[in-house]
This record gives structure tokens, sequence and C-alpha cells, in this order.
């Protein structure tokens, strides 16, 4: 049986992965994947400038897709990288500040939204404190002048 319980359970098993050189963090909440990452997917009337963000956080990656699944795309500070080979996965390629640019864009969104797709108390703060981990990474990859790989696994 399939239905929005099983949906959610299913999204409870997403992490997605932020990394560099500089430092790495595993974002382990669904309502980060739900609300930021398929942000775009919500059906919001979106201006340039925010779907150009939307875009570059659909792009990423689900770590193990078929390679089939993996677009090669790319916009301005970002990129789509396919696997290189059987113990590597692909990952969307960004420079820190783009990426972070993105994820603000889509965290005002969101708040300005979020009434209208019942995000809850709890699910507002489990996704500030995951920005703020992010933001963390981002911050040490731009001070080391690296950029950052993001991916998903379920």
């Amino acid at each position: 049986m399939t239905g929005p319980r099983d949906h959610r359970t299913e999204l409870e098993l997403i992490h997605v992965n932020v990394a560099s050189p500089a430092g790495a963090y595993t974002v382990g909440s669904a309502s980060f994947f739900r609300y930021i990452l398929r942000l775009g997917e919500l059906g919001l009337p979106l201006s340039l400038a925010d779907r150009q963000a939307v875009e570059i956080l659909g792009a990423v990656p689900h770590a193990f897709g078929a390679d089939e699944e993996i677009s090669l795309i790319s916009g301005p500070g970002w990129r789509v990288v396919p696997a290189q080979g059987e113990m590597d996965w692909p990952v969307l390629e960004a420079t820190p500040e783009r990426l972070h640019s993105a994820l603000e864009r889509a965290r005002s969104l969101l708040w300005t939204h979020a009434a209208r797709f019942r995000v809850t108390a709890n699910e507002i703060a489990a996704i500030e404190e995951e920005l703020d981990h992010v933001y963390g990474v981002l911050m040490r990859a731009e001070a080391a002048g690296v950029a950052v790989n993001v991916s998903y696994v379920a």
C-alpha cells in the first residue's frame, strides 16, 4: 500500500551530502530535501532570478542514480558532473558563493510561502539548523578557494 505516510517514510531516509576539500556535512532532514532542494516542484510563480536559484538546487543528483538520469547541465557557477568510474557518483559542483546564493533565495521563497505549504514550526527549525551547518561548509570552502560538491542518497 502506497500513500502519503509511505512517501514521508521514504523521504526520511534521504541524506544530502555537501562536501569540499575544506570540509563536509551530511544533511539528514527530509524537510530540507522537500522544501529546499525540491522547491521547484512546489509550483510557485518565480522570477527569473528565483528560477535560476531553484534550477541549481533541483539539479542536485542522486548519488546512485542511473547514468541516463544524469543530465549534463550547467549554469553560471555550477555544473552537474557525472560519475567518473564505478567507485564514483554524480555530483553538483558549484562555487560556494553560487550555492550560498541559491540556498538563501530558496530559504526566502520558502518562508514567504511557508503557510501555503503548511510547513510546521519543527520543519522550519530543522531547515534553519541544517542551513547553518551547510553555510559553515560553504564559508570554509570559500576561504580555501575550492568548489563544493552536492549529491543526495536515499
